[in-house]
């Protein structure tokens, strides 16, 4: 039987119970980190690594982090928490060796990252097993985007997704619940258009009672301002996390968006772009560009997920719902039981052990499963809120 080294891999955020501990079999001194692709248990390969780089944020929007939870008291990560961003850069040099093809930058909001277009800069440089170049691109509530995506573009970011949820001032506001203008991130849309990170996309919560009404106007905004430039998909509201208070009958489902949609400018079926794509894309019938629909709660699309996210403090978690992270930080900064750094190959060989024993389906399953998981029978587990992970 070969020797083998245990490491705990366990949530620092949430009770140490039920965490998974990986197994890295011992590697022959000297071995070097070598490209391979990683299938988990239902046979999803390992494409897309969404890295947040703050837990932090300057809106408070309710389905995603209400005012009421997180306030003046709320105490956020301290920097020695978060990952550095040569951490960051060599967490992704492994992921990429582990078959990783796109890289997305995430939050909390990003760009409150100092320095961001640093580490978009030393990602960028970053090449496939194949010699290819990354798609590096980020998400973000668009508040300090036109300033920074002349800089974000230069330093080597490739594309950018904006969160708008209404072309209303009145009901943007509301929404963001710092009363942030519309116009301030539609100025930042424009920029990052101008600076070539294209096409842009920008991402629509809508909420049943909420925002249904600016489904139409932002369609008509984008189309005529932007044409194929710009790439206005529509999210299904989800119950990510434990604290935005979700209810199924908020929800108001694609093919009703759709629908409304289509009553005002015809659209025409597109295929998906690439496999494990969430977003089901349909044209405008005039070629005036296209939009997309994301239904997580109506039609789930866990059945070829290949995403993996990485929180700023360097928990991996394999699903957007997940209630469990695994903490790579601590084999960053840990030791072999010998004293020695962990080795690139020995973490890779941890990661590759994660994703082999992954099943997570939970938007499959949620009908069956409880509507707060807080409770004595879940053992106090949470879902991870959707700030600390990125959308």
């Amino acid at each position: 039987m070969s020797e083998r080294n245990i490491i705990a891999i366990h949530d620092l955020r949430s009770p140490a119970t039920g965490a998974g501990i990986p197994e890295i079999p011992t590697l022959p001194a000297g071995t070097e980190l070598s490209p391979g692709l990683l299938s988990d248990s239902l046979g999803r390969t390992l494409h897309d690594l969404r890295i947040s780089v703050t837990d932090r944020c300057n809106f408070r929007c309710s389905y995603c982090m209400p005012k009421e939870v997180f306030d003046k008291d709320y105490r956020f990560l301290p920097q020695t928490a978060l990952l550095s961003f040569e951490e960051m850069l060599r967490i992704a040099r492994i992921f990429v060796a582990c078959g990783v093809r796109k890289i997305r930058l995430t939050g909390g909001e990003p760009l409150l990252r100092r320095h961001l277009e640093h580490l978009v800069a030393m990602l960028a440089d970053l090449r496939t097993p194949d010699g290819d170049p990354l798609d590096l691109t980020l998400t973000t509530n668009g508040s300090l985007l036109a300033r920074k995506a002349a800089a974000l573009r230069q330093a080597g970011l490739r594309r950018v997704t904006v969160s708008l949820d209404a072309m209303d001032d009145h009901i943007f506001r509301a929404m963001n619940d710092v009363d942030f203008p519309v116009a301030d991130v539609l100025a930042g849309i424009d920029a990052a258009v101008a600076a070539g990170l294209g096409p842009v996309k920008v991402n629509m919560v809508v909420k049943r009672g909420t925002n249904e009404n600016e489904i139409v106007p932002m369609a008509r905004h984008f189309r005529e301002r932007h044409g194929g430039q710009v790439v206005l998909r529509f999210i299904e509201y989800m119950d990510v996390g434990a604290t935005n208070g979700w209810r199924m009958d908020q929800v108001l489902p694609s093919a009703e968006v759709r629908a409304r949609l289509h009553a005002a400018f015809a659209l025409v079926p597109l295929d998906a772009a690439q496999p494990g794509e969430t977003a089901e894309r349909w044209a405008y019938a005039d070629g005036r560009g296209e939009v997309g629909f994301i239904s997580s709660v109506t039609q789930a699309f866990c059945g070829d997920c290949n995403r993996a996210r990485l929180s700023t403090e360097g928990q991996l978690y394999l699903c957007l719902f997940a209630e469990r992270g695994h903490d790579l930080r601590a084999l960053l900064r840990g030791a072999h039981p010998s004293g020695r750094p962990w080795s690139d190959a020995e973490i890779a060989a941890a990661i590759g052990l994660i994703w082999q024993r992954r099943d997570d389906r939970y938007s499959q399953l949620r009908a069956s499963r409880p509507a707060e998981t807080d409770t004595p029978e879940s053992g106090g587990r949470r879902r991870i809120e959707m700030s600390y992970i990125g959308g």
